[in-house]
């Protein structure tokens, strides 16, 4: 199946009203793991809105992901609690070892780096997530050994 015939297959599996855009939206992205930027034409289509509305909804909310991410995403939490525990010199040591910023993916391509503003984990913080594992009380030594059992995933 072609990507347009599965965008398409999406949108149909939603009621063609208005209020099913973030419900798309939000199965493009689970499919994907990205909202690409042919899915603007037909969802405007087939929701009756402009592409700048469609646009304007994947741009607002940073969940969405309007580029494709690297084969790993890493959330880093920034709520006050994971920042009471340390995030913010973790973030800057991931920012250092990574190259990247947030809402950026590697130059090779394997992790994609995004902001999440609580995973639930306050009594383990500072935590981020890859993928669907949460991991808690995440130092600059812990945050190295996670990124050498990503790389070695990949070989």
């Amino acid at each position: 199946m072609t990507r347009s015939e599965l965008l398409h297959r999406l949108i149909a599996a939603h009621p063609p009203r208005q209020d099913s855009l973030l419900p798309i939206l939000h199965s493009i992205q689970d499919e994907l793991g990205w909202v690409p930027p042919e899915a603007t034409e037909p969802l405007a289509r087939a929701l009756n809105l402009s592409r700048a509305e469609v646009h304007g909804v994947i741009s607002f909310y940073p969940h969405l992901r309007s580029v494709q991410p690297g084969r790993h995403v890493l959330q880093l939490c920034r709520a006050e609690a994971c920042q009471a525990r340390g995030s913010a010199a973790l973030e800057a040591h991931v920012r250092a070892r990574l190259g990247i910023g947030f809402h950026e993916t590697s130059a090779d391509g394997v992790i994609s780096l995004e902001p999440v503003y609580c995973l639930g984990n306050c009594a383990c913080g500072p935590s981020l997530r890859v993928g669907d594992e949460i991991v808690g009380r995440v130092d600059a030594s812990r945050f190295d050994a996670l990124l050498v059992a990503l790389q070695e995933d990949l070989a």
